[in-house]
């Protein structure tokens, strides 16, 4: 039986709104996970990341998680984690746009920037997620020129391939703004771990 939660996998270059994406549209109905809100010097970041989810999921919330996911190496587990719970699995897609990612990076400061070499060899393993993929859904997430986000669903025939979109209201769940699934909360943490590093070379 479905318990109503879901596991949000951003999938995306760096400094390509994701965070961004979180705060204005699943914050507060949606856990926040991911391997740069560990401290820094943090160990196991995927066990970790992978315990976080588990815990989430066992109390019914829905989680996003907020890293670059390139690949099905990085998403698979998320599905396999989120289906094990009786969960959705749903895939918000960023498609690459390198000038931008590159320009919005420079202009971050301190540790919040990634050298350029890093969101390029993220581009080279970049794939479209695919509902063959094992994911419910895969939503399309562009910048809608607004200060805002546009959301589209779509199902792909197979990975890589376009789909047919459709904009989804703020009303519908999976638009921008809207009702999720499970219960949230607004912060990736579980009991006893430190506060967020800033740190943003995955998101």
């Amino acid at each position: 039986m479905a318990t109503g939660a879901d596991v949000a996998v951003f999938v995306g270059l760096q400094a390509s709104g994701k965070s961004t994406f979180y705060g204005q549209c699943l914050s507060g109905r949606y856990a926040l996970v991911g391997k740069d809100l560990f401290p820094r010097g943090a160990r196991n970041r995927q066990r970790r990341q992978m315990r976080l989810v588990r815990e989430h999921l066992a109390a019914g919330r829905s989680v996003a998680v907020d890293n670059t996911n390139p690949s099905p190496h990085e998403w698979a587990p998320l599905v396999e984690l989120a289906h094990a719970h009786d969960a959705t699995a749903t895939a918000y897609w960023f498609p690459p746009d390198v000038t931008g990612s590159l320009r919005r990076n420079a202009a971050r400061e301190g540790r919040d920037r990634v050298p350029d070499v890093g969101v390029l060899a993220t581009l080279k393993k970049l794939r479209r997620p695919s509902t063959e993929d094992g994911f419910d859904a895969v939503l399309e997430v562009r910048f809608d020129g607004r200060g805002g986000f546009e959301v589209r669903a779509g199902t792909p025939r197979a990975p890589g391939a376009p789909g047919t979109p459709r904009t989804l209201p703020r009303n519908e769940p999976g638009g921008c703004g809207t009702a999720g699934g499970g219960r949230s909360s607004r912060t990736g943490r579980g009991a006893g771990e430190a506060g967020p590093d800033r740190r943003d070379t995955e998101r």
